[in-house]
């Protein structure tokens, strides 16, 4: 059998591909395929395959899948491209035979107002139309997605969104690089769909909590307006296109939108998702 992981020279990818070794996948067996030669390099001398591939340039793609039985296609990160690059993908793996692909997409990604779903909406109904099997991991927010709330918490002693009582059921990326080896290592997930999160939800005020105890200090929770949030953020020199996009995702956290604990994640992985102090703990 022979995988190929997308993005295999991003965090996510690069875990993806440690889990299927440590779950007895040959490394010779994997095709890690991305763009950063260097990191490439690497996976090369840990034994892997390796493959550079542009999403937006087929014939690298067609090079990378051929004679493949299993695409790890996990999502691109150019906001706003990912859709076609995403199809260039889905269609590479069908010209090549293969019988099954995996795909990282985003939160209830058909119904969701997120401002992250459309074009993971748009690329799971390009893989249902194309007839190739598939395992959609429909991941939530990462923890690592708070390294800088917490620097800003440990210099400032302050927590500052527009999240009101939002809650978010992160996890660790670790967590979900597991579940793709997971479902690529057992049997049952051919056609599932899974959404993936944390085993607890935690609000604005948790997290200052949880801050302060990692920390040992006092952080405060500063729950803001949209308005407030915008002037905040642009004070402190962000663009436009940044601000508008952090002022818009704590609105579909206020709304609840990545909030759910279905326990998808602990149970593909067979353990508790990692706890946010935890993983707080590891940035000190």
């Amino acid at each position: 059998m022979t995988i190929v992981v997308t993005g295999a020279t991003g965090h996510l990818g690069r875990l993806a591909i440690d889990h299927l070794i440590a779950r007895g996948i040959a490394a010779s067996d994997i095709v890690a395929a991305g763009r950063n030669q260097d990191k490439l390099a690497e996976l090369a001398a840990a034994g892997a395959r390796t493959a550079t591939v542009d999403f937006a340039s087929p014939e690298t793609l067609d090079t990378a899948f051929a004679g493949a039985d299993t695409l790890v296609l996990v999502s691109g990160s150019e906001v706003g491209q990912r859709a076609v690059q995403h199809s260039n993908a889905i269609e590479a793996a069908k010209r090549a035979g293969v019988s099954r692909i995996v795909y990282t997409s985003a939160p209830a990604a058909t119904t969701s107002a997120l401002i992250l779903a459309p074009e993971h909406k748009a690329t799971e109904e390009t893989l249902v139309a194309s007839g190739v099997p598939f395992t959609i991991l429909r991941n939530g927010w990462y923890h690592e997605n708070y390294a800088a709330s917490f620097a800003q918490a440990a210099a400032t002693g302050v927590h500052l969104t527009s999240t009101g009582n939002g809650r978010v059921a992160s996890a660790a990326r670790n967590d979900y690089a597991e579940a793709i080896a997971a479902v690529l290592t057992t049997d049952g997930h051919v056609g599932a769909v899974y959404e993936l999160s944390g085993d607890t939800a935690w609000t604005g005020t948790d997290f200052a909590a949880t801050a302060s105890e990692v920390l040992g200090r006092d952080v405060v929770f500063a729950s803001v307006t949209p308005e407030e949030h915008t002037e905040a953020l642009a004070a402190a020199g962000l663009d436009e296109g940044t601000v508008g996009f952090i002022v818009a995702l704590d609105s579909n956290i206020r709304d609840g939108l990545l909030g759910e604990t279905s326990g998808d994640l602990s149970r593909l992985i067979g353990r508790p998702t990692l706890p946010l102090e935890s993983y707080l703990r590891t940035l000190i």
